[in-house]
């Protein structure tokens, strides 16, 4: 990464102020063409800034010059601190391109030379990514405590464990050469099973918390029974707004509806489905009844709204009586939710219910949570360990410790990850 890139980092014009940042080797040098000289380090210097072309004057406004390598990036970096008019941007950002060995940036570029320069690893990336798409106050704290390394510093605890757990092993087999080993003596270290037990738990734990995905996607909510059943207006109540047409005739809903919205700063992703039935559905209903059934099995809770006992049993499910102001409803057991989207009727209850629910099975405000790629790394070394707890075989222990210390390193991004990399930084913005 030999050249220099820019961006414009804030939101787009127009705007009271408008950030360009520069990151590379010829940072300074652009800073001090436009600027006429470099500024103090890490100290906001008004400036006028000019074309070096035909000297024309561009703006008058704040600069910092940032020397690496104590920088976001890792590099020599500046920011413009513009108006923020399209006209000043687009001026400013037509000489940055003309200056030698400056280039714009791509998406994710200033984020992905931070990783590549060691100011951030992998999985503070992967918060990163996450904090920037979040849009609730939970996503954004469990992002936030990525982002700020709250898994990268267990990582580093526990590849230090490995590490401790592989030099004592090598020192045991060093002394299994000497002549003074008795006969049937076990040649691996002192506690090792017990040790490697210990780690393999703590790891466990982390393994068994809520993970990232239902947190990114919101909690699952979906809402199923025969047709008529009060699901589309239940549905169009509980996102307030009229997502799903509603009519008294059976088959309305055809096709998977689904409409993300946060209560309490809790994501949630509504599903509104076809009604089931066996008799009397079209062909293309039939479809959509055959999505619904899918539908359910990767909700992570069923409103069920028809008779009672008769929803999918495979998934949690919650019993809804959804039209218990209509005197010809279907009765149901005082266990369940009784409510009426039409009047209002016991739907503060029920958002209040799925707020408590879903905290209950997404991550705690505040924690750090495993996305896919994480729990499959951190249960590769799980099993190495436990496989551990019951392995006699110095060398083949010590050849599990090594497949584990290399799981955490391709975690952290220390290892194997060209071929994801791409992937993970194009999820962000130019200028980040």
């Amino acid at each position: 990464m030999t050249d220099t890139i820019f961006a414009l980092s804030s939101g787009p014009p127009p705007a009271g102020i408008a950030v360009i940042r520069i990151s590379g080797p010829q940072a300074g040098a652009a800073l001090c063409a436009m600027a006429g000289k470099l500024p103090p380090p890490r100290r906001a210097t008004f400036a006028s800034l000019r074309d070096p072309h035909d000297d024309t004057l561009l703006d008058r406004t704040m600069v910092l010059w940032l020397p690496g390598p104590g920088t976001a990036t890792g590099e020599d970096s500046a920011e413009l601190h513009l108006h923020g008019g399209r006209a000043v941007v687009s001026a400013v950002d037509r000489v940055l391109a003309r200056l030698p060995g400056l280039r714009r940036a791509g998406a994710g570029e200033f984020t992905r030379r931070a990783f590549a320069n060691g100011r951030i690893d992998l999985a503070e990336a992967e918060g990163l990514a996450d904090l920037l798409s979040a849009e609730t106050e939970l996503q954004r704290r469990t992002a936030m405590a990525m982002a700020d390394g709250a898994l990268s510093r267990e990582v580093n605890r526990w590849r230090d464990a490995l590490l401790g757990l592989s030099a004592r092993l090598e020192a045991a087999l060093d002394f299994s050469d000497e002549d003074d080993m008795g006969e049937g003596e076990s040649l691996l270290p002192a506690n090792f099973a017990r040790d490697c037990a210990a780690l393999a738990n703590e790891l466990r734990q982390w393994l068994d918390r809520p993970r990232a995905e239902p947190l990114k996607e919101g909690f699952r909510v979906v809402l199923a029974g025969p047709p008529n059943a009060g699901k589309s207006t239940l549905f169009n109540a509980l996102v307030e707004h009229e997502a799903a047409i509603t009519a008294a005739e059976p088959g309305t809903t055809r096709d998977v509806l689904t409409h993300a919205v946060a209560l309490d700063g809790v994501p949630f992703t509504f599903v509104d489905t076809a009604g089931l039935r066996d008799e009397g559905a079209g062909e293309i209903e039939r479809i959509g009844i055959a999505r619904a059934r899918a539908a359910a099995e990767r909700a992570d809770l069923i409103l069920w709204l028809g008779p009672e006992g008769e929803g999918p049993q495979d998934r949690p499910l919650w019993e809804v009586a959804a039209q218990c102001d209509a005197p010809d409803a279907p009765r149901k057991s005082a266990s369940a939710l009784h409510l009426s989207a039409m009047t209002g009727e016991g739907m503060d209850a029920l958002r209040q219910a799925l707020v408590i629910h879903a905290k209950s099975a997404l991550p705690a405000p505040g924690d750090a949570a495993l996305n896919m790629r994480q729990h499959r790394l951190l249960s590769q070394v799980e099993e190495t360990l436990a496989r551990n707890q019951h392995e006699q075989d110095p060398l083949i222990a010590a050849e599990h410790l090594r497949l584990a210390r290399r799981a955490l390193d391709e975690l952290v991004g220390h290892t194997g990850i060209e071929d994801m990399l791409d992937a993970l930084f194009g999820r962000f913005c130019i200028g980040k």
